[in-house]
């Protein structure tokens, strides 16, 4: 049986908490800022935490993570 390969793009976006959780950045924070509320953009600093319906898929495509 051959290792099971990581998708790469995946695995750059996530990351696992020491409680097993999958974070991501958040998006849209990269550039046209300026017609976005402060507000908008304060919530965008935070990581997200993967809802627990795509757990699963994620699993998948990151298998090692």
């Amino acid at each position: 049986m051959p290792k099971m390969k990581t998708k790469r793009g995946a695995a750059k976006r996530f990351k696992v908490t020491g409680t097993g959780k999958i974070v991501y950045k958040k998006a849209f924070k990269s550039h046209i800022l300026t017609k976005k509320s402060t507000k908008r953009k304060r919530g965008m600093r935070l990581s997200g935490i993967v809802d627990a319906t795509n757990v699963k898929g994620l699993k998948r495509i990151l298998p090692y993570l």
